[in-house]
C-alpha cells in the first residue's frame, strides 16, 4: 500500500490528455509531461482576450503587462527566488545556459576553469566546453560506478582558478539527485559560482534557491506540467554583473536585459496556473489550513516527493522482476536519492525493439543516449544504441507500472 494518502485519482481527472488517452499509458514525462485543465485554461485565456503585445496603454495590452507579471510573481515563489526580477522568461533552458554561458565567457581573466560532470544532459556540457575557444579551461567532475556525483570528488578540482561549476540537479537519463547546498558550498568556498539544470527536477520536488545557495538556476515549463517555454533565475548582482545582448531601448537591468525578444506570453501564463496547480496539490494535502503561497507550493512538492518514492519502489521491483539491468540507484531502500526516472536495459533485447513492443502494447517509453554522449560512455553503452528509460511523475499510478510488468513480461517471452 501507498505510504502516503495522494489523491491521484481525482488529480488525474483534471489532465485532460490522460482523459483522452484511451488507456495509452504516459511513462516518457521527462521528454515532457501532459498539462492539467487550469493550464488549458489559462493559454486559452490569453489566446481569445488578450493575444497583443505587451506594452501598449490599452486594456487588452495591459492585461498582457499584468499576466507577466502575475507569472513572474509565481515562479519567483516556485524557486523562493529573493526578488521578482531575478526570474526571466525565454523560449527554453538551452538558449539560457547559452546566454548565460556566452556572459561569462567574455570575463573569464584569472579565473577561467569550468566545472562540468559527466553526469549531465549534454545541454550544461557543451554548452561550457564551447568555452574553451574563449581561453576557458574544463575540468571533469566524474560520477561513481553507482551513478552518483559526490561532493568530495568535487572539491580537488576546485581552486583559487575556478570561474563555475556547472551540474544537474538530478539526472534526465539516470533519476540520481544531486545535493546542490553542498555543492554551492563547496563552490563559493573557492570563490566561483554554481549553475543549476533544474529542468529535470522541477516536477519532483521542492526548489529553493535561497537554502540551495546556487547562483543560477534554469528550469523548463513543459516538464512542469506547463506548455513550452523556460526561465532562468540568477541573483540578481549576477545578472546585472552579467554581459548580455539588449538592444538599446531595453532597460540594462534584470529580466529586461535577459529577456531578448518577444517570449511566448501564453506559455508563461500557462506556467503560472501550473505553479497555481501544484499549490492546490498543498492545500489539498496539508493539514494546515492557512498557506501562504510559497507554503502551498512547498506542501504540494513535499506530497508530490513521497508519493512518487512509492512508485519508484514499485518500477525498482518490476525491472528486477525482469531481470533488467538498471543504471544508477536501484536499490528500493534508496529511493529518497533518486526520482522516479529509470535508465535500464533488458537482458539479450535491443532498446529499440522493447520501446517498439511497449508502444504496440500502449506505454509510451523512450530509448537512446537521452542526449547524454559522455553519461552513456561511463556505462558502456553505444549511442546508436544507448538504454531504456521510463520516466514517471505524480499523475501516474501503482495499476499503470503493474500494466507495465506485464508487458515487458510478454517481449521477453514469459
Amino acid at each position: 500500500m501507498p505510504s502516503v494518502d495522494f489523491p491521484v485519482d481525482d488529480l488525474r481527472r483534471q489532465f485532460p490528455a490522460l482523459q483522452r488517452s484511451g488507456g495509452f499509458v504516459f511513462f516518457d514525462n521527462a521528454a515532457g509531461a501532459q498539462i492539467p485543465q487550469n493550464v488549458l485554461d489559462a493559454v486559452t485565456t490569453h489566446l481569445v482576450d488578450h493575444n497583443v503585445q505587451r506594452g501598449g496603454r490599452y486594456a487588452k495590452s495591459r492585461a498582457v503587462d499584468a499576466s507577466v507579471a502575475e507569472a513572474r510573481d509565481s515562479v519567483a515563489l516556485f524557486l523562493n527566488a529573493f526578488d521578482p526580477a531575478e526570474v526571466c522568461f525565454g523560449m527554453n533552458a538551452t538558449s539560457f545556459i547559452r546566454l548565460v554561458s556566452l556572459g561569462i565567457g567574455q570575463g573569464l581573466g584569472r579565473r577561467a576553469e569550468i566545472v562540468v560532470t559527466d553526469l549531465d544532459h549534454d545541454a550544461n556540457i557543451a554548452t561550457w566546453t564551447a568555452l574553451e575557444s574563449m581561453g576557458a579551461r574544463i575540468l571533469w567532475w566524474r560520477m561513481r560506478e553507482g551513478g552518483r556525483l559526490h561532493v568530495e570528488d568535487l572539491q580537488p578540482l576546485l581552486s583559487d582558478r575556478t570561474r563555475l561549476v556547472a551540474c544537474t540537479a538530478a539526472s534526465h537519463a539516470l533519476g540520481t539527485l544531486v545535493d546542490i547546498p553542498a555543492v554551492a558550498e563547496a563552490a563559493h568556498a573557492a570563490g566561483a559560482e554554481l549553475f543549476v539544470d533544474c529542468v529535470h527536477y522541477g516536477p519532483h520536488g521542492p526548489i529553493d534557491v535561497q537554502a540551495w545557495g546556487c547562483d543560477y538556476l534554469v528550469c523548463s515549463g513543459y516538464k512542469t506540467f506547463s506548455p513550452h517555454m523556460g526561465f532562468l533565475w540568477g541573483r540578481y548582482d549576477a545578472l546585472m554583473a552579467l554581459p548580455t545582448f539588449r538592444e538599446d531601448f531595453i532597460p540594462d537591468a534584470p529580466p529586461f536585459k535577459i529577456e531578448a525578444g518577444t517570449f511566448i506570453y501564453e506559455n508563461v501564463a500557462g506556467m503560472s496556473a501550473a505553479i497555481r496547480y501544484i499549490e492546490a496539490i498543498g492545500h489539498r494535502t496539508s493539514p494546515i489550513s492557512d498557506l501562504s503561497r510559497r507554503s502551498a507550493v512547498v506542501a504540494g512538492m513535499e506530497a508530490i516527493r513521497a508519493y512518487e518514492q512509492d512508485l519508484s519502489r514499485t518500477m525498482l521491483t518490476v525491472l528486477r522482476e525482469a531481470d533488467a539491468t538498471i543504471y544508477g540507484i536501484d536499490d528500493p531502500v534508496r529511493v529518497d536519492s533518486r526520482v522516479p526516472t529509470f535508465c535500464f536495459n533488458l537482458p539479450g533485447r535491443a532498446p529499440q525493439h522493447v520501446t517498439d513492443d511497449m508502444a504496440a502494447a500502449g506505454f509510451g517509453i523512450r530509448d537512446g543516449h537521452m542526449y547524454a554522449p559522455r553519461l552513456m560512455k561511463r556505462l558502456g553503452l553505444t549511442m546508436d544504441r544507448g538504454a531504456l528509460r521510463v520516466s514517471l511523475v505524480h499523475y501516474n499510478t501503482m495499476e499503470e507500472i503493474a500494466r507495465f510488468g506485464l508487458a515487458l513480461g510478454a517481449t521477453l517471452g514469459r
